[in-house]
This record gives C-alpha cells, sequence and structure tokens, in this order.
C-alpha cells in the first residue's frame, strides 16, 4: 500500500526501531553510538516516531510468573453491535489487542488476569453478561514460542558488529512459570503505571510516582525484568509502516508435529505471535503482510509447505482498537490507556 511521505520510515529510523525492539529502555547515548550518529539525532526521531502516532513504548506485567496465564478470546456478536463491544473491551485494563475480525460480527482479544479471580470475572460475568455477545471461544494460551528475531525484524539492516553491540534481546516475555512467589507492593503498582502509560519514562518520574529514590526505582525494574515479571513491547501504526493487512492464524495441527510446526512458524518474517492453545485449534499465530496478495503468497508458499497441518483459518483484522497498550485510531497510535491502581 501507499505511505505518506511524511510518515515513511527512512533507514535510520528502521534502526532505531530495532535497537528499541532489542532493548526498549537502551539509553540514547548508547545506541547513538551503536549506530554511529548523535545521542540528539536518536532522541528526535525517535520523538518523531511518537508523535506521528507511529510507536510507543510501554512496560507490561507477564502474568506467567505470577501463576497465571494468558487467554485468546474469539467474541461472536450480531454485526450491528459488534463494533460497540469491541470499543468496550478497550476499557478493560487486562485486556489487550482487541480486533475486529474481517467477519464483521467477531470481536478478538488477548486477556491477562493476573489471579484466578479476575479471570472468573472476566470469562463467567463481563463477557457472558454483556448484551452485544452471542457466542465466547476462550483459548488458553499453554506456550508461546519465542520469534527468531520480534517484529518488525528490521535487524537485517544492521551490520554484524552493530548487532554484536546491541546484544540479545531484554525484557522479553517468559512462559516459565514463577517458581518463587513474586508480590508486587502499592510502590510496584505505582511504578508499573507509570510504565505502562511510557515505558521510556525516566527513573526520576518513577520516584516521584513511589516515593523511591532514582536508584532504587532502576533496582527494582531491573529485579522485576530479570524475575520475568516485567516487560516492555512496542505498539505500531502498521499501515504508517507500509503494511495493511494484520490477520490471524486458527490452526490444527497434528498433536506429535505441534512443537516443530510452531518452531518453524516462529521463524517466518511475517509471524509477529505464535502460540500453542487448548480448544477448537491448537496452534495461534498473528502475521502482518503489505497486502492481501502477500497474505495470499504466505499462506499457500510459506505456510503450505509445513507437514503436520491439517487445517487452517485464516481471519484478516477490520480494524485494529487496542494493541498491547495502545488505543488506535485509523491509521495511527491514537491514546495510551492508563491502567488503574490496584
Amino acid at each position: 500500500m501507499a505511505v505518506d511521505e511524511a510518515d515513511a520510515l527512512d533507514l535510520l529510523d528502521k534502526r532505531i526501531v530495532h535497537g528499541l525492539v532489542v532493548d526498549p529502555r537502551i539509553p540514547f547515548a548508547t545506541l547513538g553510538a551503536i549506530l554511529e550518529v548523535s545521542e540528539q539525532t536518536v532522541a528526535r526521531r525517535y520523538r518523531s516516531l511518537r508523535e506521528r502516532g507511529i510507536l510507543h513504548v510501554s512496560g507490561l506485567v507477564n502474568v506467567v510468573p505470577l501463576g497465571s496465564t494468558r487467554w485468546m478470546l474469539r467474541l461472536c456478536s450480531a454485526p450491528d453491535k459488534a463494533l460497540r463491544l469491541a470499543e468496550s473491551l478497550t476499557r478493560l485494563p487486562d485486556v489487550s489487542w482487541v480486533t475486529l475480525l474481517s467477519t464483521g460480527a467477531e470481536v478478538t482479544c488477548v486477556s491477562r488476569p493476573r489471579t484466578n479471580e479476575q479471570r472468573d470475572a472476566l470469562l463467567l460475568n463481563t463477557i457472558p453478561r454483556a448484551p452485544q455477545v452471542i457466542g465466547v471461544n476462550a483459548y488458553e494460551i499453554m506456550y508461546r514460542f519465542s520469534l527468531a528475531q520480534e517484529w518488525p525484524k528490521f535487524g537485517g539492516l544492521l551490520t554484524a558488529d552493530q548487532l554484536e553491540r546491541l546484544g540479545p534481546r531484554r525484557g522479553g516475555t517468559s512462559d516459565l512459570p514463577g517458581t518463587a512467589s513474586i508480590e508486587l507492593s502499592a510502590p510496584d503498582e505505582a511504578m508499573l503505571a507509570v510504565l505502562a502509560r511510557d515505558g521510556r519514562a525516566p527513573y526520576s518520574r518513577i520516584a516521584a510516582a513511589t516515593g523511591w529514590s532514582p536508584a532504587r526505582a532502576a533496582r527494582r525494574v531491573s529485579e522485576l525484568t530479570e524475575a520475568g515479571v516485567l516487560y516492555f513491547d512496542l505498539d505500531f501504526a502498521l499501515e504508517k509502516m507500509g503494511y495493511s493487512v494484520l490477520a490471524s492464524l486458527w490452526l490444527r495441527v497434528r498433536p506429535a508435529e505441534l512443537d516443530a510446526v510452531g518452531r518453524a512458524l516462529a521463524t517466518h518474517p511475517e509471524v509477529a505471535f505464535v502460540a500453542a492453545s487448548t480448544g477448537a485449534t491448537n496452534l495461534l499465530a498473528s502475521i502482518v503482510c503489505r497486502d492481501i496478495a502477500h497474505l495470499y503468497r504466505y499462506v499457500t508458499e510459506r505456510l503450505g509447505s509445513l507437514e503436520g497441518v491439517t487445517d487452517v483459518e485464516v481471519t484478516p483484522a477490520l480494524r485494529v482498537f487496542k494493541q498491547a497498550q495502545a488505543l488506535m485510531g485509523v491509521d495511527r497510535i491514537a491514546a495510551v490507556q492508563s491502567p488503574p491502581a490496584r
């Protein structure tokens, strides 16, 4: 699709984006040194990407180390009520990736309840009682496959030396349940609220919200990140980056080949998310394509060549209302939801 010239990402923009994907809180001076540009240039480019509504960095809670799991929900609605349902779901703080499917009568979302009580409140009360909902399919995420490279996969635009200096991705999600009890205090919650609004918030701002010193705030961010409880994610305005198709894949895979197929999908450039799940289909994936022709080639060629896939349903997104944390406008990040105090 055509991208407005003012919105197009040039080579340096893409390299900066990759640096942020690897380390969302990397100091601009460090990233500038790696990319051989000034700290001021990196900071200016980052501000421009944010102001144009192209990206947003959020700090999020990974519920798996806290003993919970993630859910993918596929909700059926009357066609004239689906829009209202999607808009209502965006207001739930533990719900992300709210998407109206191209069927026009289905909405998908990801739920990240921290406790069984929150899970039951959503699945057994809030959603079943919503007047717009006429059917629910819930898929519990059993295992999320680590991608060979996080989307948008701009790593090939950096030199081998630059990639080595960036190092491995930091702050990603883990599907390993916590071995020790992790309790989040009231100051922790205040810190997480700040990071949800701005994943690159300076430690001085976190300190002001928590009553800690900046040094203590830095230590706590590091502790929760290393424990896998806190991770950082980037939301993107896909259309501004030249991608017009976001689609979900609902796959049935022979159990003996489920792990192999999941790992193979994780290497595909189009794949932004892939996970094994419970439910009528046992493998879920989100893919990003340039256009519908690209989607067709992906399904028939790359996906079609995998052994073990017995059935696939492809559901393009008609509109995304909310990503990990950012509320989406028609073609840009419109706002960032502020989580309530817990």
